[in-house]
């Protein structure tokens, strides 16, 4: 028997005591397990769903200290509730399932996609069979001492402020361009920038990065006035009045040179480098970027390992995470990208991401993805996120049809969660996360919702959408869709 707890479905008196808390979930599902247990009833598996992934994992976490705590030790069905679809559906999936399998928790996974179901096993499979290619990788030193933050609850790691890196800012992206035989401005089309001729005039997307990372290529076009360079140290020497550009140190390089900038520097180091007498003499300099980097097998691993290691030495200077692949499938790139950055965003590390791949996607789907991580992981929101389920047999209405319909009419809407539920059995509470939702009640019949409070009851299927668009503009959300300029 599976005794599954829902974010949203908690009771209220588990919610006047814990309030919708992972210890809510945990606590919620442990009288119904001590209820088994007293009727000798011992053939159990546990799920903590929720549509917010930090919830997700910290529940299950959280449930495991508690089964610890009392010596019990049953099976974890991992999932996470009512994930989407699409791009989107895949990538929140990764960072709530991956992230736990990397702590070495779960037997099963349910993939929630709103999808048709033969969508959700290769998914699945793929999380899982990652790890079948994990024995024999690079060796990571244990970590003896005190876990130097909560993972049951999210705490974002306080570092010094340099330029738009750490201290409040949100977490910053970098792109990577160093393998590109020329960088034109059509190559800044990929990552978010589009360069109008007739306007002279760069449009930035919700998607544009932060930085680009250009090796020893150069520029010779004026940027976008909200972008950095990096450049390798030796070429940035060379030119180091570059107006928002920047060096890239590799380790010891950087104590071994006068040549540095007095605004920011960026600092490569794995987990060789990053010694105790290294980390006593970068942690005190002002203008410096950490960019952990990591090309073991085992990513997550090695990088929470450094990120651990600078945290235990009171250093506070920013961090980059910076994470490797090569030659993978485009679904396999997705989602071993998002487990091993959505895992470490999670548990509070990173003012910045960098995915340098070769041969596994264009430009263009690297750098959604790495957005698409910082979403799922709600460390930096840049689009609409939409809680949407999977089909059932208690499924009013076409989900697919009506979640691209609502998705058409509202993908601009930056930050606002709207959630898509086939029926009323499960739809109120599984979607308790989201600003609005949409829920089918009878055939032909809808409930809109703001929060978790119902507003309009039996909206008819053919004005629905509109009807969810006036509550939005009702609640002041509303926000007019800005044509994009074209790419020329």
């Amino acid at each position: 028997m599976r005794i599954g707890t829902n974010h949203g479905s908690l009771s209220d008196r588990i919610l006047s005591r814990y309030g919708d808390t992972p210890l809510g979930m945990v606590e919620s599902a442990l009288e119904f397990l001590r209820i088994c247990e007293d009727h000798n009833f011992y053939n159990i598996v546990i799920s903590m769903k929720a549509s917010n992934t930090r919830v997700m994992v910290q529940a299950y976490r959280l449930l495991v200290a508690k089964m610890i705590e009392t010596s019990r030790n049953y099976p974890l069905h991992l999932g996470v509730t009512e994930a989407g679809d699409g791009e989107d559906g895949r990538i929140k999936s990764a960072v709530g399932i991956g992230t736990l399998l990397e702590d070495g928790l779960g037997d099963t996974i349910r993939v929630s996609l709103t999808e048709e179901p033969e969508f959700e096993i290769p998914v699945a499979r793929e999380l899982a069979e990652r790890y079948s290619k994990r024995k024999g990788h690079k060796h990571i030193p244990p970590f003896n001492g005190k876990l130097p933050y909560d993972p049951y609850e999210y705490e974002r790691h306080e570092t010094h402020e340099v330029i738009n890196l750490g201290g409040h800012h949100t977490p910053r992206v970098i792109a990577d361009l160093s393998m590109k035989e020329e960088i034109t401005p059509a190559s800044l089309f990929a990552v978010g920038y589009n360069y109008s001729v007739p306007l002279d005039k760069w449009n930035l997307t919700d998607l544009a990065v932060d930085y680009l990372f250009l090796g020893d290529k150069s520029i010779n076009f004026e940027i976008p006035g909200t972008l950095g360079l990096i450049y390798n140290s030796q070429v940035w020497a060379k030119n180091p009045n570059q107006d928002r550009a920047y060096p890239l140190f590799c380790g010891e390089e950087y104590f071994k040179t006068a040549d540095r900038s007095r605004v920011l520097n960026f600092v490569a180091v794995d987990i060789t480098v990053l010694t105790e007498d290294f980390i006593s003499k970068i942690k005190n300099e002002t203008a410096v970027c950490l960019v952990l980097d990591s090309f073991n097998t085992h990513t997550l691993a090695e990088l929470r390992r450094m990120a651990i290691e600078l945290r235990t030495k009171d250093c506070e200077l920013p961090i980059i995470i910076k994470c490797n692949y090569k030659d993978l499938s485009a679904e396999q790139f997705q989602l071993y990208s998002s487990t091993d950055l959505g895992g470490l965003l999670l548990d509070g590390f990173g003012d910045g991401i960098w995915i340098k791949q070769k041969d596994c996607v264009s430009a263009r789907e690297c750098n959604s993805t790495a957005f698409g991580v910082l979403q799922a992981s709600r460390t930096r929101i840049s689009k609409t996120e939409y809680i949407s389920c999977p089909s059932c047999g208690r499924t009013l209405f076409d989900l697919q049809e009506t979640t691209q319909k609502i998705r058409e009419r509202t993908d601009h809407l930056k930050g606002i969660k709207i959630g898509i539920m086939g029926c009323i059995v499960n739809g109120p509470g599984e979607m308790a996360d989201a600003d609005y939702g949409y829920v089918g009640t009878g055939p032909g019949k809808i409930s809109l919702y703001k929060g978790k409070e119902v507003v309009k009851k039996n909206v008819t299927s053919e004005t629905a959408v509109n009807e969810l668009i006036n509550l939005i503009r009702e609640n002041g959300d509303w926000v007019e869709k800005v044509e994009q300029l074209k790419e020329i």
